[in-house]
């Protein structure tokens, strides 16, 4: 086998794990790989703000805002005043969006964290280059996206359709 193929075999494979898993979760929990992300992040404190999540994830408040609101529908969780500022608002877990975290699988994109994390410093930096010269072969270098591996776009998380499923042979 070429390299060429080779590369484009390990492109699908994981493209094709991120689908996996998106489907594990939307099975086990009801929820697409970046509202469990906004639901991680909440539960790490208890609370947070919509600006902290959007930060935290690179993405814009008004996508975390719709993120936000499709957890609150689902009871994983709530917006309540802050009694320090009025003018903020903060986002609680619930005791049903803690549940949920315990009973999902294990997040895709952890385990690449905790595996990328425990490589040599030289490791990481090589993967880093390789995965950015993919991208900007792929045109992709300068798209938005938050660091979550999910194969959906992230906009199809601010509309209420059901994203499209990818479909693609493999």
């Amino acid at each position: 086998m070429n390299r060429a193929d080779a590369s484009l075999i390990a492109i699908r494979r994981i493209l094709r794990a991120t689908e996996q898993f998106g489907r594990e979760l939307a099975q086990s929990a009801g929820l697409t790989p970046v509202q469990f992300r906004v639901l991680q992040i909440v539960a790490e404190r208890g609370d947070s703000t919509a600006t902290a999540i959007a930060q935290r994830m690179h993405v814009s408040q008004a996508t975390v805002t719709s993120l936000v609101d499709r957890l609150v529908r689902q009871g994983m969780v709530v917006r309540e005043k802050s009694r320090t500022d009025r003018r903020q608002t903060n986002i609680l877990i619930t005791d049903k969006g803690r549940r949920t975290i315990e009973d999902a699988p294990d997040p895709l994109h952890q385990r690449y964290v905790d595996e990328f994390l425990a490589m040599e410093d030289w490791e990481q930096a090589m993967i880093v280059a390789a995965l950015e010269r993919v991208a900007a072969m792929l045109d992709a270098k300068d798209m938005d996206a938050s660091p979550v591996l999910d194969a959906r776009d992230i906009r199809h998380e601010i509309r209420d359709e059901p994203a499209e499923e990818p479909h693609a042979a493999g």
